[in-house]
């Protein structure tokens, strides 16, 4: 099925879609489920989900595995080169989504045709992991109680690491991800007559310098918090004008939850307390972003094992990272585990010259199938 799947593979690559806007992507999948036969296909999950069940030889105690893949796309503008390169200026696969919905319509189609496991497997095409939070959207569909899913697993292509080899570990695996708005604002004034102002710049530059306090000395030494000033952003752009207000935005991660809310706490309380030394005033805006992937023990060990049985041997205790990933929703509401399966010697995901590799194909359907066979065996 190799060369099929990567067929798929391309052109979902050439066809990015962004966020919920996967229309075209849904609609592919959809297509490919009912060529393959599976028992029903359910769209619109999530706003544009695709919910699809495999019935197994006979139904044991309503045992029910969920297999999820995103289908979203990034907006970058691609720099590849490949002949099947994104046809949509402005967006691409970047983060190898294409990939990993073409293993998951694989396994569908050999879940299908062999049918060699009891009770059912739930097919989850997910859209906005970038930043739209499609996982927690489809389990607010009711999606985990409607098909009676018990456990979930889900897998990311892994970028430096072996084509086809698996890691894992049980407990946190990747991060958290808040963001934070700070806006500072003092008093505009001409660069001539600092005196009678009330200098917004050098104020925000004491607050990002404070900021990194909040790791240095707040947190643990032996926990992770990576905590990013991305944007600083003066509303002025001329070199003799002191700015009125300057807007400051970053992003907090960590991989324990505890620090979710002293992070919070205490950037409010630097942001705030640094401007008012400086005669200024700074308001702090927290939103909340994906939680913790926190992997059941368990679940984790059955993924092991079903990744060991495809691939020789598994990485089973690999370090934590700090991306973020929403399939942490899921994981929420079911015991499962969050697997990476490696992707080669490419770019890093993100990047405008990043490509998933065909050659992971085989091991990523092999696991979905796999883990199936596995967790629901025939009487």
């Amino acid at each position: 099925m190799h060369d099929e799947i990567t067929k798929w593979r391309r052109h979902l690559h050439a066809h990015p879609e962004l966020m919920y806007d996967v229309h075209e992507t849904a609609a592919f999948v959809v297509d490919r489920l009912k060529e393959f036969g599976v028992d029903e296909i359910t769209p619109g999950i999530g706003k544009t989900g695709v919910v699809a069940v495999i019935r197994g030889r006979q139904d044991t105690q309503g045992r029910v595995i969920g297999l999820r893949a995103d289908m979203d796309a990034l907006p970058i503008e691609e720099a590849t080169g490949l002949d099947y390169a994104s046809t949509v200026s402005g967006k691409m696969h970047a983060c190898g989504h294409d990939g990993h919905t073409s293993m998951l319509l694989g396994a569908a189609q050999y879940l299908a045709e062999t049918r060699n496991f009891d009770g059912a497997a739930v097919l989850i095409f997910q859209p906005a992991e970038e930043g739209g939070a499609g996982g927690l959207a489809m389990c607010q569909d009711g999606m985990m109680d409607r098909w009676g899913i018990q456990e979930v697993y889900g897998m990311h292509n892994m970028p430096g690491m072996p084509v086809g080899e698996f890691a894992i570990r049980p407990g946190a695996l990747l991060a958290s991800s808040d963001e934070f708005e700070i806006v500072v604002t003092g008093k505009g004034g001409h660069a001539a007559a600092p005196h009678d102002a009330v200098d917004t710049t050098l104020v925000a530059s004491h607050i990002v310098v404070a900021l990194q306090s909040v790791v240095a000395r707040t947190v643990d030494p032996i926990k992770r918090v990576v905590l990013t000033v991305g944007t600083f952003e003066t509303d002025s752009s001329a070199s003799n004008v002191i700015a009125h207000t300057v807007r400051l935005l970053g992003t907090v991660r960590t991989l324990d939850p505890e620090y979710r809310t002293i992070a919070e706490e205490r950037v409010r309380r630097i942001a705030e307390d640094t401007a008012s030394a400086f005669g200024a005033a700074a308001t702090m805006t927290w939103t909340p972003g994906y939680p913790v992937t926190v992997n059941s023990e368990a679940e984790t060990a059955y993924a092991a094992e079903a990744a060991a049985a495809v691939a020789g041997k598994v990485t089973d205790n690999t370090d934590p990272i700090m991306p973020s990933e929403d399939f942490a929703y899921m994981l929420e509401e079911r015991p499962g585990a969050y697997i990476f399966v490696g992707n080669g010697d490419t770019a890093m995901c993100h990047h405008p010259g990043y490509n998933f590799d065909d050659n992971a194909i085989p091991a990523g359907c092999s696991w979905y199938a796999e883990i199936v066979e596995r967790r629901l065996p025939v009487a």
